[in-house]
């Protein structure tokens, strides 16, 4: 696909690669000082958390570890099932660790509130949870969210890791995905 048909599936941009790297580092350096003196683990939430984890761990400037868990409630459509799915548990044993989920998006929160439950069963010291993006009015089920970087409507969007079908996840922007792509 070229870069012209690209963007012909976009509505329009929501959130900038700059204003995404501002906020970023605005949360890390919050997150470096909530947690001075502990053993952070961050647990990335794949595929869509690849480019929010890598960024944002290379924003903070202290000691963590990381680790990565596929899970999903979507198939291959556009709306969570709210059955959750384990593609790829952790390699880490979150007993005793200070636990950071990292999430590009929070739509229905049904997903993030069992992975909250279930890393809690597994004798975390602490879970909180980082999601750069949220969806307030598509919650189902209130989630406690410790830090998050923007607010956005209740639109399909896309890039940033965010995909429909697995493409868009390359592009720098966040973006509303134009209905006739997914109609």
């Amino acid at each position: 696909m070229r870069a012209e048909e690209v963007q012909s599936d976009i509505t329009r941009v929501l959130v900038t690669e700059e204003q995404i790297q501002a906020k970023l580092d605005e949360i890390a350096a919050q997150v470096t000082a909530d947690y001075d003196g502990k053993e952070l683990l961050l647990v990335g939430v794949l595929k869509g958390a690849v480019m929010v984890m890598a960024d944002f761990a290379r924003a903070l400037p202290t000691h963590m570890t990381m680790d990565w868990m596929a899970v999903s409630s979507y198939g291959t459509g556009t709306r969570s099932s709210g059955v959750v799915q384990i593609r790829k548990d952790l390699d880490t044993d979150l007993h005793g660790k200070h636990v950071l989920i990292v999430e590009d998006i929070i739509d229905s929160g049904l997903t993030l509130s069992w992975l909250l439950t279930n890393f809690a069963s597994r004798g975390a010291a602490s879970v909180e949870v980082f999601a750069l993006f949220r969806k307030p009015d598509a919650a189902k089920v209130e989630v406690d969210c410790r830090y998050i970087g923007f607010d956005i409507p209740n639109e399909f969007v896309v890039g940033y890791g965010l995909d429909y079908a697995e493409k868009y996840r390359n592009l720098r922007d966040v973006a509303i995905l134009a209905p006739h792509v997914y109609s």
